[in-house]
């Protein structure tokens, strides 16, 4: 049984090297799953997009994709884009078979990410005392996402013993910068922002722009393509793989398990 192809679904920047994380992302993939067939389209600003991948996925004789939704803050409902584009694309190639998975999702193996990155930042900005933490996202997610966000927070400030506040780039919810304000009127100074985006948009630029103007003492990089993304991706792929499965379970034969499972581990 041929496993069925992983598309990537990114938002898309002008900006060259946020691109580079999910084509980096890929082959990555491409490493620890040499038998799949994996893609990155994204939804605005670049290329390629889904259609055109599934396109040529489409000529190459392809008959069933996996569309993963690379977001960190949805955790059940992508983006409606992606949905839209899911639709259109069963619409333009009928015979074709399209799933798509749950995002990535704020899932509690990304705080180890964060932490990496949030060191890395601290050394190099050559700090020595921290009293706060923000946890800076780029924008609201779904209901699930939320709770999950807000429980990292609390998570990491637990790990930490320190206080951490939320803050979010697009205006749905407290800024970085009222973050910080938070966090000073309970009397803290050294306060440090864990960015937690998956590339350099411009709302991550925009929330660290806006973190250093109100003297916050380090602002990490995003978390990029870490191998815990890599397994979230994999692992997204591999439930919504399974819904694509065509068996007749009133005619299972002893090595139907073998083939069931063979999606999981391509």
């Amino acid at each position: 049984m041929t496993a069925p192809a992983l598309v990537m679904v990114g938002m898309g920047s002008t900006d060259a090297q946020v691109a580079q994380v999910a084509h980096s992302l890929r082959q990555g993939l491409q490493r620890m799953r040499a038998g799949l067939s994996v893609h990155c389209a994204f939804l605005e600003h670049c290329s390629p997009t889904p259609a055109q991948v599934v396109g040529q996925l489409v000529k190459q004789g392809i008959t069933e994709i996996v569309l993963v939704p690379l977001q960190l803050t949805h955790a059940i409902d992508p983006d409606e884009r992606a949905l839209v584009q899911a639709t259109k694309l069963r619409t333009v190639h009928p015979e074709l078979r399209i799933q798509v998975s749950r995002p990535i999702g704020p899932e509690v193996s990304l705080l180890t990410v964060l932490d990496q990155r949030l060191r890395s930042s601290l050394s190099t900005s050559r700090v020595l005392e921290l009293d706060g933490l923000v946890l800076s996202s780029a924008r609201s997610g779904d209901v699930r996402g939320n709770a999950l966000l807000a429980r990292r927070a609390r998570q990491w400030s637990t790990h930490h013993r320190l206080p951490c506040l939320t803050g979010v780039a697009d205006g749905s919810g407290p800024s970085v910068a009222q973050a910080i304000q938070g966090l000073r009127a309970q009397g803290r100074r050294h306060i440090a922002v864990g960015s937690f985006f998956l590339t350099a948009t411009e709302l991550f630029h925009a929330q660290a722009d806006l973190a250093e103007r109100c003297g916050a003492v380090s602002v990490s990089e995003p978390l990029g393509s870490a191998r815990e993304v890599m397994d979230l991706i994999l692992a997204r792929y591999a439930f919504a793989a399974m819904d694509l499965l065509d068996i007749g379970f009133d005619d299972l034969d002893e090595d139907v398990p073998a083939r069931h499972l063979s999606i999981v581990s391509a």
